[in-house]
């Protein structure tokens, strides 16, 4: 398709086409909801942030609101650089500004998710500079269940099995929104070659030493068995839903138990031991959050490797996810 037409149907808000005119629709009053004036899309080259930045560029011929477009270079492969030149180049042409941030340090074990923490490093800071209050991110359906799958695996309980959230503070108050996650990866390819005519590959996709492709190549045979991907997302929900619930009471019972100055979180250990060991684990996971400001908090066995020294010491000092923890006679305390 040529560019015009690419934007006169983004102008028009794919008026073109009634099924992804709908799943516009869907988008734009999401975004609406957030009421903000300014907005970071994290782009790839892949098809979902490219249909993603597709539909924000659509609702920016609609609404006032300053986007910005960031793609980051984690600099893991030989050609990454120019392949992000390629991704700017592309938006260009559709007057959209890329932004590459090039990441500079080396990464060399945990690849996926030391690449994951960087990345929103990155992505915050440039925020922050801008005061930018939201992130897009183009995660859509079949990550959701990837996602629950990686944490099934895991041996997660109810707080990893709902997977991720539409909406998450990251770094205290920068909401990081996910949009497209009931919309399936076929659609997004759609509007990616309507607008832009392409996509880029990422070749870690297929790279079977990561547990995600792993899980992603064995979608075909879960069908073929009677198990498909909507009945799994619909299952999430289901199980977010719950998680929705027991958030809200535990929140009442964190505020409760914790008390917070300056950097400090403050534990009552009388109050601590009173509880069962899933709300142990979610006020330590929550603490030791609310105290580094992380994305992820570290996963449960490590929490509960730590419980349970707390539990065998009168007084220790400690380390998890980055937080300093000390013991004390009558209270735990955390700091960075």
């Amino acid at each position: 398709m040529s560019k015009k037409n690419s934007n006169v149907i983004l102008k028009s808000g794919f008026k073109n086409s009634k099924e992804l005119s709908k799943i516009y629709s869907t988008f734009k009053k999401k975004i609406s909801l957030l009421k903000k004036k300014s907005i970071l899309i994290a782009v790839s080259g892949g098809p979902d942030s490219l249909a993603l930045a597709a539909l924000s560029k659509a609702y920016s011929y609609e609404k006032e609101c300053k986007i910005y477009y960031v793609l980051i270079d984690h600099n893991l492969r030989k050609n990454s650089s120019k392949e992000s030149r390629s991704v700017k180049l592309l938006l260009k042409k559709y007057k959209i500004d890329l932004k590459i941030l090039k990441n500079k340090k080396l990464i060399t074990k945990n690849i996926q998710s030391n690449a994951r923490g960087i990345r929103y490093d990155l992505l915050i800071s440039f925020c922050k500079k801008r005061k930018i209050k939201t992130i897009l991110t183009a995660h859509n359906l079949e990550d959701q269940v990837e996602t629950f799958f990686i944490r099934l695996s895991r041996g997660s309980g109810l707080q990893g099995l709902s997977s991720m959230k539409q909406v998450n503070k990251i770094n205290g108050n920068i909401n990081l929104v996910r949009p497209l996650l009931d919309i399936k990866k076929t659609k997004l390819i759609r509007i990616s070659k309507m607008i832009f005519g392409k996509y880029f590959k990422d070749p870690t996709n297929k790279d079977k030493k990561y547990l995600r492709t792993r899980i992603r190549n064995l979608k075909k045979s879960l069908e073929n068995s009677g198990i498909n991907y909507d009945q799994i997302f619909r299952s999430i929900n289901n199980l977010a839903s719950s998680r929705d619930t027991l958030d809200f009471y535990f929140s009442k019972i964190y505020k409760e138990t914790i008390k917070k100055r300056k950097n400090k979180i403050f534990i009552d250990i009388k109050n601590f031991n009173s509880f069962n060991q899933e709300l142990k684990i979610r006020i330590f996971s929550q603490s030791i959050v609310d105290v580094t400001k992380a994305y992820y908090p570290p996963r449960s066995k490590k929490i509960i490797n730590l419980i349970n020294q707390i539990k065998v010491k009168k007084i220790g000092k400690f380390t998890l996810g980055g937080c300093f923890i000390l013991k004390e006679k009558n209270q735990i305390i955390l700091q960075k």
